[in-house]
């Protein structure tokens, strides 16, 4: 038996010392890896100027000289949702968490993409995957997601949403994305009080967009306050007058 154990340290060193990299080979992925964070870090600045066939091809180059470096495939699923390809950049979520599955960061922008493009609980699901991770740092982000992903779809979860987007507001009080959700939820749930308490806060110290304008404008008409109501809608017309919530306003006022 002593024979048979000692047999067995043997052959457990030796594929040990056979699976061990070599100093050169460890200088080697060292120096691959950083040419595939300058690579991507080179795309993401294409990006943003909107060059994205170039962006494209250093996302390529990067995985080519380290396969296992997951901000690419993670800027390569984000620059495929900038050109219109949802099925591309879900594999390349796939691919990042395949490299990566414990990043919560990775699980949380993989949830917020299922959400745009409406699945919803399989959206929610890689919310909570984040949430269960001890060592994601903005947990109140993964709270006002989730809360903002069950508001929609067919089969909306209001209390569970607005419960998340509570724990949201109460780690970070002035958050505009939770605030904004708050207030779709006033709507639609006719709570419109509260609708108008969290549209206030939100344009206190976020930029008005058409949506946020739209929200607290309704808030305004089911309350009666014409001042309000009238106040608001100029800034929507003024403000935003293609947008589909200007429409929606002529269609509310009857013009």
């Amino acid at each position: 038996m002593m024979r048979i154990k000692l047999c067995l340290i043997v052959i457990f060193l030796s594929t040990l010392m056979a699976c061990a990299s070599t100093p050169k080979e460890l200088q080697k992925e060292k120096k691959d890896r950083e040419a595939a964070r300058i690579n991507v870090q080179l795309a993401s600045g294409y990006m943003r100027r909107g060059d994205l066939k170039v962006a494209h091809e250093k996302l390529k180059k990067a995985i080519e000289f380290d396969d296992q470096y997951a901000p690419s495939y993670t800027t390569l699923a984000v620059l495929m949702t900038m050109m219109d390809q949802p099925v591309e950049a879900e594999n390349y979520y796939l691919e990042a968490l395949s490299v990566d599955p414990r990043d919560p960061d990775l699980h949380n922008n993989y949830g917020t993409f299922l959400c745009s493009i409406k699945k919803y609980e399989e959206a929610v699901d890689e919310f909570e995957k984040t949430l269960r991770n001890q060592f994601y740092k903005t947990p109140s982000v993964a709270h006002a997601n989730i809360g903002y992903c069950l508001l929609q779809g067919n089969k909306p979860n209001f209390v569970k949403a607005e419960k998340h987007l509570r724990i949201a507001l109460k780690q970070q009080p002035n958050m505009p994305s939770a605030m904004l959700a708050m207030g779709d939820l006033g709507v639609i749930t006719k709570k419109y009080l509260m609708a108008r308490a969290y549209m206030q806060r939100y344009h206190s110290i976020a930029s008005a967009s058409a949506h946020s304008l739209w929200v607290q404008i309704q808030a305004e008409h089911a309350l009666g306050d014409k001042k309000y109501f009238l106040k608001i809608s100029k800034k929507l017309l003024g403000s935003f007058p293609e947008s589909k919530e200007a429409d929606q306003l002529m269609e509310l006022s009857n013009l």
